[in-house]
């Protein structure tokens, strides 16, 4: 119960917080994307790939093999599903938010290919969540900051604020949602490895660009170079404290 609590808060807090503070110092949000996207990167690479390679290695006596396909095939597949979702999010799962406004700078009308894709990005990340309970801690510091960045856009883009918690709510339930699929649908369980495969290529993909991305200019940057360090430590803690 408490991997849906954790990923659905994240969200609706980003959006109070974005609501109610009006944070307008970039550089602090942008210090929290680098810490999130290494924070996710040290989840997947130390628990969720080790996981599946593990699995995909290990058969059980009389039980057949789901699929003949290697792993990495289906992590190749997320990665390229990201990139193809990417063309209709303008990179919004990474702190990006380009969407057309009129000339006076101002949103009427809820952007749904932004929406539809952002709602799916985050569904499949619930997939995973539900044998994996440190991932939600990961994808809720993901969206924490996501969801800051967007709220922020569409306030100053005039967007009526109903429409706005509608959106945002929408986005906050579909985490929660993917985790509730892959416990009840047949299909998700009898397909575990390889949708987790997928969600590990989306996450790869995110995880990285979001670390790439904050390195402006390449210049040396102390201050991101420090919060990525704790995201990876932080994950590498959690994880140590899991496996013992």
């Amino acid at each position: 119960m408490m991997h849906y609590i954790i990923t659905f808060t994240a969200i609706i807090l980003g959006f109070l917080i974005a609501l109610f503070l009006k944070p307008q110092k970039k550089r602090n949000i942008k210090l929290l994307l680098a810490f999130s996207g290494a924070f996710l990167l040290s989840l997947t690479v130390l628990h969720l790939l080790p996981e599946l390679f593990e699995e995909s290695h290990h058969v059980h006596e009389g039980e057949q093999v789901n699929s003949s396909i290697p792993v990495g095939v289906f992590i190749m597949i997320g990665i390229l599903f990201q990139i193809i979702l990417e063309f209709f999010s303008k990179g919004a799962e990474h702190g990006h938010v380009h969407v057309h406004t009129d000339e006076n700078n101002e949103l009427h009308h809820i952007p749904w290919l932004l929406f539809i894709s952002l709602c799916i990005h985050a569904l499949l990340e619930g997939f995973p969540i539900h044998e994996n309970t440190n991932l939600a801690y990961g994808i809720a510091v993901h969206h924490f900051p996501i969801a800051i960045i967007l709220t922020l856009f569409f306030v100053n883009a005039k967007m009526n604020k109903f429409m706005v918690f509608v959106f945002m709510f929408s986005f906050a339930l579909m985490t929660p949602l993917g985790t509730l699929l892959a416990e009840q649908l047949h299909f998700a369980q009898h397909y575990s490895k390889e949708i987790s495969a997928i969600v590990v290529g989306i996450l790869f993909h995110i995880s990285s660009t979001i670390i790439f991305e904050s390195n402006e200019g390449h210049k040396f940057n102390l201050a991101k170079v420090t919060m990525i360090a704790l995201g990876f430590l932080l994950a590498y803690v959690m994880e140590m404290g899991h496996s013992h």
